[in-house]
């Protein structure tokens, strides 16, 4: 019973600013497991999990990395992990368990979500008994294996690791799986469609799970580019970002977010001619990229183009109105303000 109302009180103080379907969520919040295991050294290791079956438990790979017994658990209760189904270079495992009295959750699709999108992450950060949430928006969506890699401003920290992220109906749309460094952080979750290229494995019995994931940058130069751009732009190198994202381009010629970083390294370079084209060739590729459009209406702010900013604004008031607003704020003061 206490778990039940310290679930309900966490539900109940969502800011009242995002859209979020309360009763749909709290399926997602019930969905929501921890995964427990111990270390070598006689430590624990500890992660979270999403219940997407009966008795099915998905998860990451690297919680497993430093435990030979490892079990799942909610609330006081405990159940024993009698498979799994392992993707290491995706970090995904689905669990087998048994009895696990919880609701499966509701799947979605990475594909339905855009940029600005509401979402909500649900998991065992610090390793608390009880689900922690953080609301956010999708930032970036990144085409990956038939899914869509998400970054969002919903955080998670240590002890998150598999929890679930979702859209505001409940449904689970990606597994939180890392972060980047720093105060700034990026927040990246593997898209729920690769859930199904994993239950056509073969099922496995031994711990600990050993294998580097896609995101680990083992050798940089090996990992995605949206993942190459991150350490830059934190960093604020924008010559280096500059040339990742040249090579982004040369590999992925029709991908509007390799343009989009090349113009905003380009515009913080100063390079404002060259940033504008690099900006309208990402709109080209993907009319809806608010990113490259709100640079771009920000460079005709700077012009003096009023007529251009106006188009803008009405073009990301039919994309996403909060996006529109913070443009419409960006772009009201007058230069001399």
């Amino acid at each position: 019973m206490r778990f039940i109302l310290l679930m309900v009180a966490l539900i109940g103080i969502q800011p009242t600013a995002y859209a979020y379907n309360q009763a749909k969520l709290l399926d997602a919040f019930f969905s929501s497991v921890m995964i427990r295991g111990y270390k070598a050294d006689g430590g624990l290791a500890y992660g979270s999990g999403v219940v997407v079956g009966e008795n099915k438990v998905l998860t990451n790979c690297h919680t497993f990395r430093e435990t030979n017994q490892a079990w799942v658990s909610r609330g006081e209760d405990s159940f024993a992990i009698v498979s799994m189904k392992v993707n290491r270079w995706h970090d995904l495992c689905l669990l087998q368990t048994d009895n696990l009295p919880v609701k499966p959750v509701k799947i979605g699709n990475s594909h339905d979500i855009k940029k600005g999108h509401q979402v909500v992450a649900i998991g065992h950060s610090s390793g608390v008994p009880t689900p922690l949430t953080s609301n956010g928006a999708v930032k970036s969506l990144f085409e990956m294996d038939q899914g869509k890699v998400i970054r969002s401003t919903a955080r998670f920290a240590l002890g998150a690791s598999g929890s679930g992220l979702f859209d505001d109906d409940g449904r689970l749309i990606g597994i939180n799986t890392f972060k980047t460094g720093g105060r700034n952080a990026y927040f990246y979750a593997l898209p729920i469609e690769w859930l199904n290229e994993l239950e056509q494995r073969a099922s496995e019995t031994q711990l600990p799970i050993q294998g580097n994931a896609f995101w680990e940058g083992i050798m940089p130069e090996t990992m995605p580019f949206f993942l190459q751009i991150a350490g830059p732009e934190l960093k604020e190198d924008w010559a280096r970002l500059e040339n990742i994202s040249q090579k982004w381009i040369l590999a992925e010629p029709d991908n509007s977010d390799a343009w989009y970083e090349l113009g905003f390294a380009r515009e913080k370079l100063g390079n404002l001619v060259e940033a504008e084209k690099a900006y309208r060739k990402s709109i080209e590729l993907d009319a809806v990229n608010t990113d490259a459009l709100y640079r771009v209406g920000i460079l005709a702010s700077l012009k003096g183009d009023s007529a251009e900013v106006e188009a803008i604004n009405l073009n990301l008031n039919k994309i996403d109105k909060d996006i529109a607003a913070a443009f419409s704020k960006e772009t009201s003061c007058p230069t001399s303000c």
